[in-house]
């Protein structure tokens, strides 16, 4: 049974000087490693209403706000992309967590939470990728997505103009708008609802938002994941919706295949771009049997011997 309530109170944070939004939910006993989850572009905390409440009856469970989104601070100097939000999550994890972590993205965070993974080391007790963004070496482009789609639709040399750039930002944060873009990347739309296009549109119109907008264009692409992949250290769980529009699901999961790590467990569902907000049931089900399998695995081996164990560990449901 799906479990819908409302968000934790949010927690203050803040990271090198600017303020971060995060909400935290556990019961009073948690099990395992702490979760920690990553919203996607232009999405939030709020993108995981369908999932907190149920993962926070057996764990310790965070979200956040990336810096640029939803309800975190928006400043101009930041140079967004890959590098701040890596620091920003292993920051996070290190001073308000403490204690090894599983670190959920969704599109770019998923790419987020990966490097962060990467920079953790020993707190990262796992990496969970829905639909991760990001490219690999060998990619001669990244995968779709809103700049991606843009710049194909209207042209990268005419988005260099801030008048232009500026009328493709108020028409995309136009609820109408939203809602069209949801229904794409949705199979089921059932939760393409009211409170979602909401989620996406109020971040919108905080200051700075435009700003944060006009560098979707120019964010740098980054570490490749088969770099990140080689340098991984805790398992990897791979959770697919494999009829995501935006990314080519299934030749993209054909790639995460040959440079995923060896200790990699995959899930396929029948689902879009954003599996948790679609399809949370099956989700929430999902990560929470690989966590549970992560805590076994911790208790069977010794203290000393954390190194993930070798050869494939595929599923697909």
């Amino acid at each position: 049974m799906r479990v819908v309530a409302s968000l934790p109170d949010p927690q203050p944070w803040s990271y090198a000087g600017h303020a971060v939004h995060a909400v935290t939910a556990a019961p009073a006993q948690p099990e395992g490693p702490a979760i920690l989850l990553v919203h996607g572009f232009g999405a939030s905390t709020d993108h995981w209403r369908h999932n907190i409440p149920v993962l926070a009856q057996r764990h310790e469970v965070h979200a956040i706000d990336l810096l640029g989104f939803g309800r975190s601070a928006k400043p101009a100097e930041l140079a967004y992309g890959g590098a701040l939000w890596r620091d920003q999550l292993a920051a996070y994890v290190s001073e308000r967590i403490g204690r090894p972590t599983v670190l959920a993205g969704n599109s770019l965070g998923g790419f987020s939470a990966l490097a962060a993974g990467v920079a953790l080391g020993d707190l990262a007790a796992g990496v969970v990728l829905l639909n991760a963004a990001g490219p690999f070496s060998d990619e001669q482009a990244p995968p779709k997505g809103w700049g991606a789609i843009t710049r194909q639709t209207i042209g990268g040399a005419l988005l260099k103009s801030p008048v232009l750039q500026r009328l493709l930002f108020e028409n995309l944060r136009r609820p109408a708008t939203i809602r069209r873009t949801l229904n794409q990347v949705y199979i089921d739309k059932t939760n393409v609802d009211d409170a979602l296009v909401e989620a996406i549109r109020r971040p919108s119109l905080d200051p700075g938002a435009f700003g944060v907008f006009r560098t979707v264009f120019d964010i740098p692409r980054g570490q490749p994941l088969d770099a990140l992949f080689a340098q991984l250290t805790c398992p990897l769980l791979l959770l697919w919706g494999i009829r995501d529009p935006w990314i080519n699901a299934a030749g993209r999961r054909a790639a995460f295949q040959r440079h995923a790590p060896a200790a990699t467990t995959e899930v396929v569902l029948e689902a879009g771009h954003c599996p948790h907000d679609e399809v949370p049931d099956q989700v929430n089900a999902a990560l929470l049997e690989w966590i549970d399998g992560l805590s076994a695995a911790a208790v069977a081996r010794p203290a000393a011997d954390l190194v993930p164990a070798a050869g494939p560990d595929r599923t697909a449901a």
